[in-house]
């Protein structure tokens, strides 16, 4: 039982620096990309818009978020729904574990289709 509970620890641990490097790394990457872009940078942000672009501009967010977020919902359930009924299924006949996989993917493909369509709506605004 001790060696078990010192295996656990030992993972977490390991996952626990793992992660902690990582955002490390991305925070240090994304703060040189800022510095990177100097003073240029503050030239295009103070472009000046109208309201009624301004209103566009939001529209446009709000349905990008509204796409993704739904898809991604959809897609939870989905999987959710599928996936356990795959592992049920390929517990009683192994043989079936390919096609579950299939219909896992089909219903995790909701998310990209959401994910396409924010991509689509942001590249017009």
């Amino acid at each position: 039982m001790k060696n078990r509970q010192t295996k656990v620890h030992r993972r977490l641990v390991t996952g626990v620096i793992f992660l902690t490097t990582a955002l490390a790394m991305f925070g240090f990457a994304a703060l040189v990309g800022v510095h990177a872009q100097g003073a240029g940078a503050g030239e295009a942000a103070a472009k000046v818009i109208s309201p009624e672009q301004a209103q566009v501009s939001s529209f446009g967010l709000i349905a990008a978020a509204l796409a993704f977020g739904f898809g991604a919902i959809g897609a939870g359930i989905g999987v959710g729904n599928v996936g356990a009924a795959a592992m049920g299924a390929i517990a009683e006949k192994p043989e079936v574990a390919g096609q579950a996989l299939i219909f896992v993917a089909l219903a995790e493909g909701l998310m990209v289709f959401g994910f396409v369509i924010a991509l689509m709506i942001l590249g017009r605004i």
